[in-house]
């Protein structure tokens, strides 16, 4: 009898081996499967990252295009002023130094000119259509 329960205990422990060795094989190929989706995920996360860093770069380089742009404008809106304050001193230098053109200056405008500069108070399209549209239409100059 002996022998019949040491080969039983053998059967027995061969099949917990093989048990063992099964449960192995299971939660390796789960294992696999959980690396590949991670993996995945991972791979993902890396051109989600990658699309994320273009676009950022394409933001800084069109900021830094717009800030030049800017530089600029600012350059060219200080020349147009400093232009102006030359244009206004050398008028109020004319005037001071020839009287005709002070006297015509000093002048108020005559009525068609000062209907052209006259404008109410416009408060969106819809207004400055209407305003438009309901003023005179100018005539030829023929007639």
């Amino acid at each position: 009898m002996s022998t019949l329960r040491q080969a039983i205990y053998g059967i027995a422990l061969l099949a917990a081996i093989a048990l063992l060795i099964w449960g192995q094989s299971q939660r390796i190929e789960v294992a696999e499967q959980k690396t590949g989706r991670a993996q995945d995920a991972a791979g993902t996360a890396l051109a989600r990252a990658t699309r994320s860093e273009e676009r950022a770069a394409r933001l800084q380089l069109f900021l830094q295009e717009e800030r030049t742009a800017q530089t600029v404008l600012r350059g060219m809106q200080d020349q147009l002023r400093q232009g102006l304050a030359a244009r206004q001193r050398t008028i109020e230098d004319l005037k001071r130094e020839n009287a005709e053109l002070r006297l015509w200056a000093d002048q108020s405008l005559p009525d068609a000119a000062r209907r052209l500069r006259d404008r109410p108070a416009i408060t969106g399209a819809a207004a400055y259509r209407d305003w438009l549209s309901g003023r005179g239409a100018l005539h030829p100059v023929g007639d």
